[in-house]
């Protein structure tokens, strides 16, 4: 078995078993994640921004413990963030892209957003609300809304074909508006829709914008 020499304070040499080591590594690594949990629970329940003592008593993690883990909060929110959304990265995906008729793309996209938004929805609130003040954050944010940008595109581009340039535009620009997850937290939250209701408005919303 191998060892590895440290120090104590006092200078003497201290022999560290690897498996030790590895103990401690993957306590951190536990540790860590349990930290993250709790930050992300308190993002499910509406509080956006908890304290470090607060995500810490949730955890079961020492404060001083968190301190060595973390940086800040600013960190432990990018890394919850980030970990969630490669958890749901799949969900961006629409499946039978462009595929259909004009009211199957129609429907076909309404449900994908609606679906999207119930699944991204307390972690998108917290994005947005450290984006301004975290680069990394509002990339993320940024390279999302380009590829749903592109869906809208490509679903809809038999009927955005046949408009002229400035038209195509200004019809495809309303159409990913309407889907956005700002739209779907008006309609869900501002007007207290339900999920039915909400595909209901956007799919009729759709069919009179799109050319048909």
């Amino acid at each position: 078995m191998y060892s590895v020499n440290n120090f104590a304070p006092d200078g003497s040499a201290v022999t560290l078993d690897p498996t030790d080591l590895d103990g401690r590594r993957a306590r951190r690594g536990r540790n860590r994640e349990a930290v993250v949990d709790a930050l992300l629970a308190f993002f499910h329940e509406g509080e956006l921004n908890p304290s470090v003592a607060a995500v810490a008593e949730r955890s079961g993690v020492s404060l001083r413990s968190v301190f060595r883990y973390f940086d800040d909060l600013d960190e432990m929110g990018r890394i919850a963030i980030q970990r969630h959304t490669e958890n749901i990265r799949h969900l961006f995906d629409l499946p039978d892209l462009g595929q259909g008729s004009r009211s199957k793309r129609i429907n076909d996209l309404v449900e994908h957003r609606v679906e999207l938004y119930d699944a991204v929805a307390p972690v998108a609130r917290a994005s947005m609300l450290r984006a301004p003040f975290q680069p990394v954050i509002a990339e993320g944010l940024s390279r999302r809304r380009a590829y749903l940008r592109d869906q809208i595109d490509r679903q809809f581009a038999p009927e955005l074909d046949t408009l002229p340039m400035a038209g195509r535009f200004a019809v495809a620009a309303a159409a990913d508006v309407l889907t956005s997850f700002e739209s779907l937290e008006v309609l869900r939250v501002d007007r207290n829709l339900s999920t039915a209701k909400c595909v209901s408005v956007l799919t009729d919303a759709l069919d009179r914008l799109l050319p048909g």
